[in-house]
């Protein structure tokens, strides 16, 4: 067992242990707070599924808490809810989250809760059929939201005929016919302890934490390092128009073009520039769109990074005689950035002063604390210290938003979805 630990900033008190069996501890203590967060992050997602497993990780999501062999599902949320806490889980195309906000007394009872769920679920039948009807439902939910849909088209059009492009929670087919079996199948394979990291924040002790952990024999256990196998070679250009034809009252549209990977040393500059362009209320697309031309309500525009690559995107949705002039505004201010080469002086201050007050005051939970160890050290294999990343944003220049700038936006390709009651032939395909 390895145990380096990190202090940093007054305050701020972040260490590391890896087990033996490859598991990842990261914990932050916080000791004005009366809470404490648990999360086992698990770095398995809807792009590692396989052909005949699509939909597997998000399944996994919903049926870990329905029950293990000590527990039932109304058992785990009897134990969690009595003491006045909260559970909850999600799934991306990279990870997998599960975790647990209790009381700061009540942090043995988290750690045992989710290592029981992680590790030791029953993926009984029953329930396997039960959870499959209640995320059917989940998919009509989704396609009854348009503003949602609009990502996900986005996506398929950003990546094509790649896993990256999949829908997270499966489709339709794929729910209806993935036999428990495979489920069951995909859990062993991924659920292992070098896969996974277990983060917590609050009023706690961090040996603790690690010893609470050793109780349970699956986390001691060595085993292989499972190789995702993710790659990004031979990936097809993005396609330049996808629109889905819907009768509902807005149009709903994304315009964006492939952005940088997680671990890019540009994601700095391209957080900075996408704060000034719509990441707020004084950004240029909610000024333009919304506050000069009242085109749309909701517009803003998002960065989403993977392992080998990311994208960026800026969305709107309008009324469906407006469609054609807000896209017009999104391109043209696109074309601005380009023109520019980015921002400067007050804009670039201002983006990067709303990025450090809104870090500051978005973790003062211990729960986005748990998160942000947990996410960092999944997926970048370390969580700086708040401090340190703060520097990183201010450091940022404006000619590293020129070289940003001329990576991601100079190339003229873009991707244009839509979803809404508009006809494909009448959709522009972006220039």
């Amino acid at each position: 067992m390895t145990g380096p630990a990190g202090t940093g900033p007054a305050g701020q008190d972040i260490r590391k242990t890896r087990l033996d069996s490859g598991l990842r501890v990261i914990t932050e203590a916080l000791s004005t707070l009366r809470s404490v967060s648990v999360g086992f992050w698990v770095g398995v997602g809807s792009r590692d599924e396989q052909a005949t497993e699509l939909g597997a990780s998000h399944f996994l999501e919903h049926l870990l808490f329905k029950g293990t062999a000590e527990r039932s599902a109304a058992e785990i949320a009897h134990a969690v809810e009595s003491v006045g806490g909260d559970m909850n889980a999600f799934t991306a195309q990279e990870m997998t989250a599960f975790y647990v906000r209790v009381p700061d007394d009540q942090l043995d009872l988290a750690i045992d809760i989710l290592a029981d769920v992680v590790w030791a679920a029953s993926l009984r039948a029953g329930d396997v059929d039960a959870e499959r009807t209640v995320i059917l439902e989940e998919l009509h939910m989704r396609d009854d939201a348009p503003d949602d849909l609009v990502h996900e088209l986005f996506a398929h059009a950003m990546f094509p005929d790649h896993p990256l492009g999949r829908e997270v929670l499966g489709t339709q087919q794929s729910i209806e016919d993935m036999p428990r079996e495979s489920i069951a199948r995909f859990h062993r394979r991924h659920y292992r302890p070098p896969a996974i990291v277990v983060a917590a924040a609050g009023n706690l002790n961090h040996d603790r934490v690690v010893e609470r952990l050793a109780r349970h024999g699956e986390a001691l256990v060595v085993g292989p390092e499972v190789d995702l196998g993710r790659s990004v070679e031979g990936l097809a250009p993005a396609t330049p128009r996808a629109v889905l034809t819907k009768p509902v009252e807005q149009v709903h549209v994304v315009m964006g073009m492939r952005g940088v990977a997680r671990e890019d040393p540009d994601r700095y500059a391209l957080t900075v520039l996408n704060q000034a362009l719509g990441g707020g209320m004084s950004s240029r697309l909610f000024q333009e769109v919304r506050e000069r031309r009242g085109l749309a309500y909701s517009v803003y525009s998002y960065r989403v990074a993977y392992v080998e690559t990311g994208a960026f995107g800026v969305y709107a949705g309008t009324a469906p005689a407006r469609a054609a002039e807000t896209i017009d505004v999104l391109s043209t201010e696109l074309d601005r950035v380009t023109r520019d080469a980015g921002i400067e002086g007050d804009e670039l201050a201002a983006a990067k002063g709303h990025l450090k007050g809104s870090m500051a005051l978005s973790l003062e939970t211990s729960n986005s604390r748990m998160h942000r160890l947990g996410s960092s050290e999944l997926m970048l294999g370390e969580a700086l210290p708040i401090d340190e990343v703060t520097a990183r944003v201010d450091a940022v220049t404006r000619e590293d938003i020129a070289r940003v700038v001329d990576r991601v936006f100079s190339s003229g390709a873009r991707t244009l979805a839509v979803v809404g009651p508009v006809d494909e032939a009448s959709v522009p395909i972006p220039g």
